[in-house]
């Protein structure tokens, strides 16, 4: 897509106001942006309790769908899986490839009325396969809409921790880190023309 100079210029700002101010900035952009009215990241940061939640709000066959579809993924996966391996050739040289898997990932997953639970099971799932240590979701919820759908995916899919937000201020709190997100090694996940530039930028 076409890089738009206006939105650069807005994502960039965005962008340098989290990693000067962390949490604080995320929140206010979050409040402005998503109609939300969040005194601090505590209110936009979901637990493990909450995504169980979510779940078994879910209709059992829904559930059941939702099961199906992480397990095949997760199966796909597991036939991509690339392992370590080496050999010493005939001057006793030691050769190979070493496989490791990053430490930590952030997956940006669209919320409000673009709510995509296979987004979750396509960008978590592979990271869980491959032995990731921890996976960090942002979620945006307009309004405070949050979709059980994508969070019940979360769920199965083993996220660790999500956060209810979205835009350019998510991606930027991902890559730099803040008082409350944990920087991340890369970010997965599709999102809108701020959430692109944001993933240029950064």
């Amino acid at each position: 897509t076409a890089q738009n100079p206006a939105i650069d210029a807005a994502v960039a700002a965005i962008c340098d106001d989290v990693k000067a101010r962390g949490d604080a900035a995320v929140v206010d952009y979050t409040n402005r942006f998503d109609h939300m009215q969040a005194a601090s990241m505590a209110d936009l940061t979901l637990s493990r309790e909450q995504l169980q939640a979510a779940y078994e709000r879910l209709s059992a066959n829904v559930r059941e769908a939702l099961v199906a579809a992480g397990e095949r993924v997760r199966r796909y996966h597991e036939k991509q899986l690339a392992h370590s391996w080496s050999y010493e050739d005939e001057d006793g040289t030691l050769l190979g490839q070493q496989v490791t898997a990053l430490d930590r990932v952030g997956i940006y997953v669209p919320g409000g009325k673009a709510s995509y639970p296979s987004s979750v099971l396509m960008n978590a799932m592979p990271a869980k396969v491959a032995g990731v240590g921890e996976i960090i979701m942002v979620v945006p919820t307009p309004s405070g809409e949050r979709n059980d759908l994508v969070l019940a995916a979360a769920y199965i899919a083993g996220v660790d921790k999500v956060f209810t937000v979205g835009g350019a201020q998510a991606i930027a709190a991902l890559a730099y880190g803040t008082e409350s997100v944990p920087q991340v090694d890369k970010i997965t996940g599709p999102g809108n023309a701020y959430v692109a530039a944001a993933k240029r930028r950064v």
